[in-house]
């Protein structure tokens, strides 16, 4: 499956699911545990956050063996993501790969709250995930969008999402060549937690 068609097999999902529909295929594929057991192929690599009310399977009404999910929260990229991507998209030649971040996001949250007021107690561990955002988020500061909190998130969330994307343009030899030689593609998108639709990035 070409990254195009993946594509749109996702928009389709997403269509169904904001409307408050499932397809047969879906509901049913459970009956199929037996087909994959000798192995997988997932028409799309889906890199998002371990926010719970943003599952990929569900909110792009997908079934068992469909999608390839890595989640962590902010959807950041660090070797081990960059890694699992390299795996799906070598192993299964799957050629979609999308970032999906979503809005309200607690990680983009954290961070925005870190930088105006920083925490010294903080977790070592949650410091990681706000370390790797922050660097998208930086060029608000001297934007009128910083005195504008609720703009800020949002657009936050999507600047993290963007970086994300170019990381994993950028940061990784295999996925490079996979891009310019065998035509996969990265793209990002946000999920809107009020009316279910993901929105899909132009670039």
């Amino acid at each position: 499956m070409t990254a195009e068609e993946a594509l749109s097999r996702l928009q389709q999902g997403n269509e169904r699911f904001v409307s408050g529909l499932r397809s047969i295929e879906t509901m049913l594929s459970h009956t199929k545990r037996a087909e994959f057991i000798q192995g997988q192929k997932p028409f799309a690599i889906v890199l998002g956050c371990s926010d719970s009310r943003v599952p990929a399977e569900i909110v792009f009404d997908q079934g068992l063996g469909d999608l390839f999910v890595i989640r962590v929260a902010g959807n950041i990229v660090a070797p081990s993501q960059i890694g699992s991507v390299e795996f799906a998209a070598s192993k299964f030649n799957t050629r979609l790969v999308v970032v999906m971040g979503h809005t309200d996001c607690g990680a983009v949250c954290a961070t925005l709250e870190e930088m105006q007021r920083p925490q010294e107690q903080q977790s070592l561990n949650i410091k990681a995930i706000v370390d790797r955002i922050r660097p998208a988020l930086e060029p608000f500061r001297h934007t009128e969008l910083w005195s504008r909190p609720d703009e800020l998130t949002r657009q936050a969330s999507r600047a993290n999402v963007r970086a994300s994307v170019n990381q994993l343009r950028h940061s990784s030899e295999l996925l490079e060549r996979l891009i310019e030689q065998e035509g996969l593609a990265v793209v990002g998108a946000e999920y809107d937690l009020d009316s279910g639709k993901v929105e899909f990035f132009d670039d």
